[in-house]
């Protein structure tokens, strides 16, 4: 590599004052040390507690919507997500290929297939314009219901997934959803603070889900959340969740195979310091934005990703799109040996052995993203 990236990996160690920057790491202080502490103090640290409570009213005040079920990890939400939503054994789910593969695997968890569809350039999400037009070629309407004419498998959902934090086409998926009677449930896993035309996202489709992994924007170290407006699917979501336990005294009754997929105190109350602080750190996301931009400038053949412009995003993951002079491979090693740890976006799940037989569009634009994409230091950190 030349001089030009021996320059940005040193400004990048410089910015963040260490020889080796890891891609996304969680940020603590006082407050998290405090309430972690009054669990443990209490004895409060398992799958009941105040924090628990707190944690999902603030939640879904924060995003916007009537309620949030708090569990283990996102793929659990989006698990509980679509099997509320409706989904059913066979059923096909129409989701993007590029994305992480906890998206195809929830899928899977309810005994559905994943049908992979094609993503904009704009968004690095769903390309409801293209899918429109697949649909009406591969697909018919049938008693309100939607069916694959190849596989003559009922189509039931929709998933768009928000990816590295940006707001995908979801007008227009709204409109699609409608007109081929699908069901949108949003993976939101990436896009706490990130919101579509001043709504944020996470509050779009009949039930959504949310992650907050240790890398993502705030964290309760392992941990997820289900979102929606609609009280009855968050009552049956949280029942699912408990074990689809019926409440009483002291008896063990269940009425039906239920998860045991609770939030630990411990981890909601990780979670409720974090989210106090979460506009401090959007804020500084946007700094790191500003600062790769001018960094970024300074590389041949290569841009950095912005915002949709109806997006106002968290930036969770920073990205560089390299043009076809370099090679994304040749990029990777030389930033991850001089100590700036990146990486590439993720393989296409339709490449992957266990979903190769899935129904898929042809990913024409998936394709080229994969091959010029690199996730760059996104840890948010206050710079000038």
């Amino acid at each position: 590599m030349n001089e030009q990236w021996i320059q940005f990996a040193e400004r990048v160690k410089e910015m963040y004052g260490k020889d080796f920057v890891p891609l996304h790491e969680p940020t603590f202080n006082k407050k998290e040390v405090e309430y972690v502490t009054d669990c443990v103090k209490t004895g409060w640290v398992s799958s009941v507690g105040a924090y628990v409570t707190r944690f999902e009213e603030d939640l879904a005040k924060f995003v916007g919507v009537k309620r949030a079920v708090a569990v283990v990890n996102g793929t659990a939400a989006l698990h509980i997500a679509l099997k509320v939503a409706g989904v059913k054994a066979d059923d096909e789910v129409l989701m993007p290929s590029l994305t992480f593969i906890a998206t195809a695997n929830a899928v899977s968890y309810c005994g559905a297939i994943p049908h992979f569809v094609d993503v904009h350039e704009e968004t690095l999400g769903m390309d409801p314009f293209k899918l429109d037009a697949y649909l009406a070629d591969i697909s018919e309407v049938r008693n309100g219901e939607l069916y694959n004419k190849e596989t003559k498998r009922r189509i039931k959902a929709l998933v768009p997934m928000h990816t590295f934090g940006h707001a995908v086409h979801l007008e227009e998926l709204l409109v699609l959803a409608e007109k081929y009677y699908l069901v949108i449930v949003e993976d939101a896993a990436e896009s706490l603070g990130t919101y579509y035309k001043g709504k944020h996202t996470g509050s779009f489709g009949k039930i959504n889900a949310m992650s907050f992994n240790g890398n993502k924007i705030i964290t309760t170290g392992g941990g997820g959340a289900i979102l929606t407006d609609d009280e009855a699917l968050a009552d049956y979501a949280k029942h699912l969740t408990i074990t689809a336990k019926v409440p009483h005294k002291w008896e063990y009754v269940h009425d039906e195979i239920g998860y045991n997929y609770r939030m630990p105190n411990i981890n909601a109350a990780l979670g409720c310091a974090q989210l106090e602080k979460i506009s401090e750190l959007l804020k500084h996301k946007k700094q790191l934005t500003s600062k790769y931009d001018k960094l970024v400038a300074n590389l041949d053949g290569v841009c950095l990703f912005k915002q949709p412009k109806h997006s106002d995003s968290n930036y969770w993951l920073q990205t560089l799109v390299l043009d076809e002079s370099l090679n994304r491979e040749e990029v990777l090693t030389f930033l991850n040996e001089k100590g700036v740890m990146s990486r590439p976006i993720w393989r296409p799940i339709d490449k992957l052995e266990m979903y190769k037989a899935c129904p898929k569009m042809e990913l024409s634009v998936t394709d080229i993203l994969n091959k010029n994409i690199v996730n760059i230091p996104s840890t948010p950190i206050e710079v000038n």
